[in-house]
């Protein structure tokens, strides 16, 4: 008795089954095997506060796509797993439940305390998200599992700041940093969300000293005025010539501060001088290096106003803002307020407003590392998919900073740097020291910071197969493959895992960066809780199941560009599953205990049959093709159309003449090359819906083992005949175009009819003469006659072309044309009877001025309508009448 399928299709019945079951075969494991080639995806690790989301879920799902693709074509294929330990993010939750549950700070528990209270929260809630991957079907090499900050991550952590510390790429200075007063930590220009806001510029006068002069600057951060140390104008501006080198007053504090001349600046913009504020903008942070002016910082780690703020001290910064334009205004020196559309940079975790703010902190020197990573994407050794993309890449590193890796936070990878405490002399190695190598004291204490999580995450591809060991797993799978990643985080890890891997491995990271954009409602709006947009993907999964969720993510996707999100789209998905659940059904239930192979009918292939194995191999041929460019949605949507138009709603269609047809070889053949399309359509199918190709592989008689380890369709160049395609195509043109008229003139199923050709070409007879036996069965003919001459053309005939041949069907033959001219006319006096109503309601003045725009435009729309309607009914009329 041959497998049968159940009635409907239900992914919740076979789902968790099938993916326990690729688990327990230990499908998804890769080892270092010489007599194949690796092909390695590094999953970007989620974070361990994460909670599955649809970006995770694209981004997964193009990574499983072509893991899936790539081991079934023959590779070793690696899909390397792990999770992110993301300092900021933990700590904030850890923080909270500490509070809640203890009603103690972090620092009344103390380090050690919190690091336990940490791990705790890792071990209970770190393992959520894999469990949710592996719902969606992630064929990732679980036993490989990696975390952030597990014993090999560490170490190779430590190796890294050592070594970058020893070249001199690694310092420890007093420069400006992003800080953020909420979270209280430094974080790099990667982890700023600038954002467009509208704000104020306030002009502001300062007196020039001994002189009744005023230089006017503009601002707009008011507060920052407190740590002024210079104001700048450009060397070239003749408004400032006479001004150079003169002091001005700093309003309320009196504070006397030069007037330096600078390129930095702009005389287009504002008044063409600038207030400097070394300790608290980035730009005059480099002005004031270059003119040796004091860093005065004025605010304290909360953004509250310190002691040096004069009367403002203990003021938020925002209370300090307002008070300070308020007193300008008294004392005559604010000149005027503008509004302003400006970018505020905020905390890319808690999107508090980032303060810019000196501060000692540890330090990467960025422009060495940068410029092997320029030239690994300008000399091909990396490609980004799209090469669009390629210009935000180089942007962002010919324009880089020197990049802030130390976090005031305790979670994360502590600062291997220790100070003596007698001396101050600071020691950077690889294990805890016991002396001072300088002063040979013993009082040592270890860094309180924990390093930048992208620091970490920088180390990816090569800390997770053993770095800083020569493992046989580094040499064999790195350079990985592909990296698949959103245009968001470009900035935060693509860069730094490109420079990192090239300064510490001489080699790169990856060959290819696939690009993928965000996933945004049906309305083209980013999904967020404020609009009430989001979509959690285990309740798609629960609904419509983990293959349809991962359809409608694929499906029209290209890389690069951001995709919509519907309902529909999901319940396309759904019906897809069902047409390829149903027709399955079907050939099962037409299938015998015992068929001949493939190879032994081959020569008694009907023109169907030839024609559906041509397609199914140029199906291959584009499918493959287009994976290999990265070119998943169009894959899947060649796929599909493959699918569902020709083998589902033809060949299935053809087939059934000879499955219920007496005669033993063509039925034989008919099941066997329905069953061998079948196959191949479930592996193509298998990478983009990996469980029903699954469930569905299993009931199919041949199919041995698990199709996840099937091959990937094999070439096939003897199956192409285009010219079978081709006449094939010209005959279903043929059949549709005829339904298409018996449907337009409401032509029962029933009622067959005659046929006349008139065929100019002996292909074009041929091709009718082949599939006569399909025009009767799929198109109503009762019969097929080819005309010799034109004057053999019926007068009253309906026809239809296709290349090189005119089809006619007497029309007596499909209608009563008294009845049907009745019957047309009925429906004119209703077209007419509509019109009439419709044109009485927009010419009234009420309606109009009442109705809603939409309700108007809609009546216009059914007033258009039933004019088309009319034109063509009056058409139809007058041709039956001639």
């Amino acid at each position: 008795m041959l497998n049968q399928l159940p009635k409907n299709y239900d992914p919740k019945e076979f789902e968790k089954k099938v993916y326990q079951n690729w688990l327990d075969k230990n499908y998804f494991h890769a080892e270092v095997n010489e007599e194949k080639e690796p092909f390695t995806i590094m999953l970007p690790p989620p974070n361990i506060t994460g909670a599955l989301h649809l970006g995770h879920a694209l981004d997964q799902t193009i990574q499983d796509i072509l893991i899936r693709y790539k081991r079934m074509s023959g590779y070793e294929a690696l899909w390397m797993p792990g999770t992110d330990h993301a300092s900021i993010a933990t700590e904030v939750k850890v923080v909270e439940k500490v509070k809640k549950e203890k009603g103690i700070s972090k620092k009344e528990l103390g380090r050690e305390k919190f690091m336990d209270e940490a791990w705790a929260w890792r071990d209970t809630y770190g393992r959520r998200i894999v469990e949710q991957m592996q719902q969606l079907g992630s064929s990732c090499d679980w036993e490989r599992e990696r975390f952030t900050m597990d014993e090999g991550c560490n170490k190779a952590v430590t190796e890294v700041f050592v070594r970058l510390y020893e070249k001199g790429l690694i310092y420890r200075g007093n420069r400006i940093i992003n800080w953020c007063p909420d979270c209280k930590t430094s974080l790099s220009d990667a982890e700023v969300e600038h954002e467009e806001k509208m704000g104020n510029f306030w002009h502001v006068k300062y007196p020039i000293k001994d002189e009744d002069l005023y230089i006017e600057v503009a601002t707009t951060r008011p507060e920052t005025i407190l740590g002024d140390t210079a104001v700048a104008v450009h060397p070239e501006d003749e408004r400032y010539s006479h001004l150079i080198g003169k002091i001005a007053v700093l309003p309320f504090l009196n504070r006397e501060i030069p007037i330096v001349a600078d390129t930095y600046v702009d005389p287009e913009f504002g008044t063409g001088a600038v207030k400097i504020t070394p300790a608290h903008d980035p730009n005059d942070f480099e002005v004031g290096q270059r003119h040796n002016l004091p860093q005065i910082r004025v605010m304290n780690d909360d953004a509250t106003i310190n002691e040096l703020g004069g009367p403002y001290v203990g003021m938020t910064r925002y209370e300090c803002r307002k008070q300070i334009v308020k007193d300008l205004d008294e004392r005559g020196l604010l000149v005027s307020t503008k509004e302003r559309n400006h970018s505020v940079g905020h905390c890319y975790r808690c999107h508090t407003a980032v303060e810019p703010l000196t501060s000692e902190q540890w330090f990467v020197h960025m422009e060495p590392l940068a410029e092997p990573a320029i030239k690994a994407v300008k000399d091909g050794s990396i490609k980004i998919v799209p090469e669009r993309f390629d210009k935000t890449y180089f942007h962002w590193l010919d324009n880089i900073r020197d990049w802030c890796i130390s976090r005031q936070l305790w979670w994360g990878h502590r600062i291997p740097a220790y100070y003596c405490d007698d001396c101050g002399h600071i020691t950077v190695q690889r294990t805890v020291p016991e002396i001072c190598p300088d002063c040979g004291g013993t009082k040592l204490r270890q860094d309180e910071d924990a390093l930048d999580t992208w620091f970490s995450s920088a180390l990816w591809t090569f800390s997770t197969l053993g770095w800083p060991e020569e493992t046989p797993e580094l040499k064999y799978f790195h350079p990985t493959d592909v990296l698949v990643t959103g245009y968001d985080i470009i900035f935060f890890w693509v860069i730094r895992m490109v420079f990192s891997s090239l300064e510490h491995l001489e080699e790169i990271p990856f060959k290819h960066v696939l690009i993928h954009g965000l996933v945004r409602d049906a309305q083209g709006r980013k999904m967020s809780k404020s609009l009430g947009n989001g979509v959690d993907p285990l309740q798609v999964i629960d609904e419509f199941g983990a293959d349809a969720l991962r359809y409608t993510l694929i499906h029209g996707n290209s890389p690069g560009s951001d995709l919509r999100f519907s309902q529909e789209k999901l319940e396309s998905a759904r019906n897809f599953a069902n047409k390829l659940w149903n027709a399955t059904r079907f050939v099962l239930m037409n299938l015998e205990e015992e068929m001949p192979t493939m190879e032994e009918m081959a020569g008694n292939l009907a023109l169907e049959d030839e024609w559906i194995l041509s397609r199914m191999e140029r199906t291959r041929l584009e499918v493959t093709a287009n994976l290999d460019k990265f070119e998943l949605g169009l894959a899947l949507q060649k796929v599909y159309e493959f699918t569902w138009n020709e083998y589902c709603d033809w060949y299935i269609e053809m087939t059934k003449t000879r499955l219920y047809g007496d005669q033993v070889e063509p039925r034989q053949t008919a099941q066997v090359v329905l069953t061998e399309v079948l196959k191949g359509i479930l592996r193509l199918l298998h990478p983009f819906m990996p469980f029903i190709t699954e469930e569905i592989w299993q009931t199919l008689p041949s199919a041995e083992g698990s199709i996840m380890v099937a091959s990937w369709p094999q070439a096939r160049e003897k199956a192409l005949k285009p010219d079978m395609e081709t006449r094939m195509e010209h005959l279903m043109t043929a059949i549709r175009n005829i339904r298409n008229i018996r449907a337009e003139m409401n032509v029962p199923h029933s009622v067959k009819a005659a046929l006349q050709v008139m065929a100019h070409t002996e292909e074009s007879r041929e091709v009718i003469t082949m599939g006569t036996p399909y025009l009767k069965s799929l198109a109503g003919i009762a019969e097929v006659t080819f005309l010799e001459k034109f004057e053999e053309v019926p007068e009253l005939a309906v026809s239809t072309i296709i290349p090189g041949a005119e089809l006619y069907i007497p029309l007596a033959e499909l209608i009563d044309i008294e009845k049907e001219i009745q019957r047309l006319e009925k429906e004119k006096e209703k077209a007419l009877s509509e019109i009439k109503r419709v044109e009485g309601k927009l010419a009234n003045e009420g309606f109009l001025k009442k109705a809603p725009t939409k309700l108007v435009e809609e009546e216009k729309a059914k007033k258009d309508e039933f004019q088309d309607m009319l034109v063509t009914l009056e058409k139809r009329i007058e041709e039956l009448k001639a």
